[in-house]
């Protein structure tokens, strides 16, 4: 079985707005501070754990997201965007430029390397 997790996977902590669950991508919403990205917002990394006020959060490494929208990425470089529901989506600009390596299109997740 081919495996992504651990390749050069780098987790920050952030002050929290309100806890965030992990898997959810997360913007940056003041100084050193994150909350659940919104609907079209250009995401920074994806919500680890929470603990105190603080939340962990995946800057860099292999990660696996939720998409929805009509347009499932594709394996190879996507414009992705978070959807606002927890998971991404595709968009044609203003988007982050992320490496798919894998794409489950029956559950609707991506596998990325952020």
């Amino acid at each position: 079985m081919i495996r992504f997790n651990g390749i050069m996977n780098e987790v920050a902590t952030f002050e929290a707005d309100s806890p965030v669950e992990a898997g959810v991508p997360v913007a940056l919403s003041g100084n050193g501070k994150v909350a659940a990205a919104e609907a079209s917002a250009l995401f920074c990394g994806v919500a680890v754990n929470h603990s105190r006020g603080l939340q962990g959060v995946q800057l860099r490494g292999y990660a696996e997201l939720t998409y929805s929208g009509t347009a499932a990425p594709a394996v190879g470089y996507n414009l992705l965007a978070a959807d606002g529901s927890g998971g991404v989506k595709v968009v044609e600009e203003a988007g982050r430029q992320i490496l798919a390596v894998n794409v489950d299109t029956a559950k609707k997740i991506v596998g990325v390397i952020l």
